[in-house]
């Protein structure tokens, strides 16, 4: 199985693209019409999240099965301590590796219900990210990402504490971060600056969401843990009533800040793509990512 690592090592800038696990079967049918759209276009990498307290387990042991089996995409699976024992871990990282996926991203997760609420561990369960990212490296040749905050986590006290807190992350044994959302590509790049000035040398990827709608723009808002510019919203927010202007913008604004990542050397810009492909279709192919087959 390729791993992410693998997948980033070449001469240019690739994308990768997440997707979430379906509720039922309506579901199930819009995330594979898009994973189906997308995989043409050759994505270096896809993952699919894990709800909080294994709530989606199954479908994403399942999807990720199937996608490691009937696509030529190379899949990522993510995985929470949130309401799990090790033992119940260590089960699920044993079912990752049976279907052939070797890669993790390794997360502690939120408090289920609220994001902002106290951290309670399982009681024979884990307390950090870190322990977690120790877990999987031990039980086999795994390709292992964390998360990164550019704004720092809603706990952390401050961006140093932060950047602390990552890179004991990647030096507990990942391989790389992929970014929350950000507004302004100076936002990722002084958080890859804190990392690099750690004399860490772990890859940090930026993840972006298409701004295709008003809730999408909220949900980024959400998503970021951080208010949004008023240059982002002077120049959206006045567009509500109208979707396709709002739409045009959105995807303008999107690929202007993919441009400059590319050009500071990112090597992978990752895609939320709520299920939908249209939105990230458009995007890398106007960013010269789409391979020439496709």
């Amino acid at each position: 199985m390729t791993s992410v690592v693998e997948r980033l090592q070449g001469d240019g800038p690739v994308f990768s693209i997440e997707f979430f696990p379906p509720r039922d079967a309506a579901d199930e049918a819009v995330l594979w019409k898009s994973i189906r759209e997308l995989e043409p276009l050759d994505p270096a990498y896809m993952s699919i999240t894990y709800g909080a307290g294994g709530s989606s387990r199954d479908g994403t042991i399942r999807s990720i099965a199937r996608v490691a089996t009937e696509t030529t995409l190379v899949p990522m699976a993510h995985l929470t301590a949130v309401n799990h024992s090790v033992a119940e871990l260590r089960n699920v990282i044993g079912w990752y590796a049976a279907v052939g996926v070797r890669n993790i991203l390794a997360l502690r997760g939120d408090p289920p219900g609220d994001v902002y609420g106290d951290w309670v561990p399982h009681p024979d369960g884990l307390d950090y990210a870190e322990e977690l990212v120790e877990l999987v490296r031990s039980l086999g040749d795994f390709c292992v990402g964390v998360s990164a905050f550019p704004y720092g986590h809603p706990r952390s006290a401050n961006l140093e504490a932060d950047t602390e807190y990552l890179v004991r992350k990647l030096r507990a044994g990942a391989d790389f971060a992929i970014a929350q959302l950000f507004f302004e590509p100076e936002d990722f790049l002084r958080l890859r600056d804190r990392v690099a000035a750690t004399g860490c040398e772990a890859l940090v990827i930026p993840g972006v969401m298409p701004l295709t709608t008003l809730r999408t723009l909220h949900t980024s808002i959400k998503l970021s843990g951080a208010p949004a510019p008023r240059r982002l919203l002077d120049k959206l927010e006045p567009l509500a009533d109208d979707p396709k202007a709002f739409r045009a913008a959105g995807i303008d604004t999107v690929t202007e800040m993919c441009e400059r990542l590319i050009a500071e050397g990112v090597p992978d810009l990752h895609f939320y793509t709520f299920n939908r492909s249209k939105a990230t279709r458009e995007v890398v192919s106007r960013l010269g990512l789409v391979p020439a087959r496709a």
